[in-house]
């Protein structure tokens, strides 16, 4: 029998956080998706006949009513199986033949037909908006300095590109006024392009360009800037210390407040994580501030379980929060939103572009497992909700291509129907047949796709293809067929 202290230590191993992580954000966003179907059939008083984590053999579930609540074998998805609709049997497999006509979906009008189907992404886009509006609500919003240039890294993109401390950049790719999340991410996107900048210095505006430097972290590039943002005089906190690394072995806390690093004092996390990458197998000694007391701490960094050799702890700007009402809140989570579709189509723009390689910007399960592990080890619940939010919107809105199988195809279809019918036309069931045949088709071929795709992300990893690993990686859209 397991003692308190062996489930706990079970709980803080880094293998099984990222095990639980997983399986969380995926299942909460599919779930929720399939639930948005599944209350909309059901309001509506349309027979449910499958409510299915995952594709393929049934594993596990139980029957209440008319409904089966079921796992199946393949977790990459999920469906809501309803009664009379056989337009995704071949995945769904055939539905029962003795289902009443005012059950039946097919027989439904074409409104109702087309809620049902947008029911499933609008949940994934409710969800994705909540957690930032719930965050705000509860938190506050943080006051977002202005993007001025504290320190240029010797040698760096920055200091190749003209930028001197002081400068204030209000031209950064195209976007005027930019806050710092804009520059961070676009900078993210584009390792090694040009980028435009335009910066204010002694009152005189200065065009430049800076090409962000490429660093490989677990199988994706990203760009960097290398300056130090101008955040003011914050402290430098301690966010989260992994268990069974240097940084805890060596007594390092949460919400330790970090003063220097190997004596050289620090006004930024950036900064904190270049000192410690730029003294790899060196020990290294944290100056911190424990409850108003000074502590030295001392430790090595070393190879962990996921290939990357670091301290094992996530260092974070203590930015001062400003209470917020509910427009506030509301506002934040658009915003927020809005930089996830802004930064997805942009990497999704670049790769049709020739601009970025596909494997650096579609994942899979095996990405989304990569992420979400990285996610909860480094940032705790923050970063598995950010993740959640981040994956919820990308199904979301994935979801609604004009695909057959996936649910804008449906929505599509019923659309083209009703265009026809102004003309006493239709779509017969045999062309119906065929279309949904082919999107069964695409959308297994683009399983195939992504799956194979993260192999060989992992494979490069394996092989020793990561140098100078970045404190974050960059965005990636994620792929995850659901229904």
């Amino acid at each position: 029998m397991l003692s308190v202290e062996s489930a706990m230590g079970i709980f803080q191993n880094p293998t099984v956080i990222s095990i639980l992580a997983f399986i969380f954000i995926l299942g909460a966003a599919v779930t929720l998706h399939e639930f948005g179907h599944f209350i909309v059939a059901k309001l509506l008083k349309i027979r449910v006949e499958t409510f299915s984590f995952g594709f393929g053999p049934r594993l596990h579930g139980h029957k209440f009513g008319t409904t089966d609540y079921r796992i199946s074998l393949i977790p990459l998805g999920g469906y809501v199986k309803l009664g009379g609709d056989e337009s995704n049997s071949p995945i769904e497999g055939e539905g029962a033949s003795d289902i009443p006509a005012k059950e039946r979906f097919d027989l439904r009008p074409r409104w109702q037909r087309i809620l049902v189907a947008l029911a499933g992404p609008a949940m994934n886009i409710v969800l994705a908006l909540s957690i930032p509006f719930v965050g705000a609500m509860i938190y506050g919003v943080q006051i977002s300095p202005p993007p001025v240039v504290r320190e240029v890294q010797n040698g760096g993109a920055a200091q190749a590109a003209g930028l001197q401390p002081g400068d204030r950049i209000v031209v950064f790719d195209g976007n005027e006024n930019p806050k710092w999340r804009t520059i961070a991410d676009d900078a993210l996107l584009s390792p090694g392009q040009p980028i435009p900048v335009e910066v204010e210095r002694n009152g005189q505006r200065i065009k430049l360009t800076i090409k962000p430097t490429p660093h490989t972290e677990e199988g994706e590039t990203a760009g960097f800037l290398d300056f130090l943002p101008d955040y003011g005089a914050v402290p430098i906190v301690v966010r989260a210390v992994e268990p069974n690394t240097p940084a805890a072995e060596a007594g390092l806390q949460v919400e330790d407040r970090i003063v220097a690093v190997n004596g050289e004092s620090v006004k930024s996390a950036e900064q904190v994580t270049q000192l410690i990458r730029e003294h790899k197998g060196q020990p290294i000694t944290l100056r911190v501030e424990r409850k108003g007391s000074p502590v030295d701490i001392t430790a090595t960094p070393r190879r962990l379980s996921d290939g990357k050799e670091r301290l094992g702890f996530s260092p974070d700007e203590e930015i001062p929060y400003q209470r917020v009402g509910i427009a506030g809140a509301l506002s934040t989570a658009v915003d927020t939103n809005f930089e996830y579709v802004r930064v997805t189509g942009k990497a999704m723009g670049q790769l049709f572009a020739g601009k970025r390689s596909v494997r650096n910007t579609i994942s899979g399960p095996i990405g989304i497992y990569r992420v979400a592990s990285t996610s909860a080890i480094r940032l705790g619940w923050a970063g598995v909700f950010a993740m959640l939010g981040f994956l919820s919107l990308n199904l979301g809105v994935f979801n609604l291509l004009p695909i057959p199988v996936l649910d804008g195809g449906a929505i599509f279809l019923l659309l083209i129907e009703g265009l026809l019918a102004t003309v006493g036309m239709k779509i017969s069931a045999i062309v119906r047949d065929r279309v949904q045949q082919v999107g069964f088709v695409m959308v297994i071929l683009l399983m195939v796709f992504v799956i194979t795709n993260d192999l060989l992300k992992q494979a490069s990893i394996w092989r020793g293809g990561n140098s100078n690993p970045p404190a974050t990686a960059s965005p990636t859209p994620a792929t995850t067929p659901t229904k």
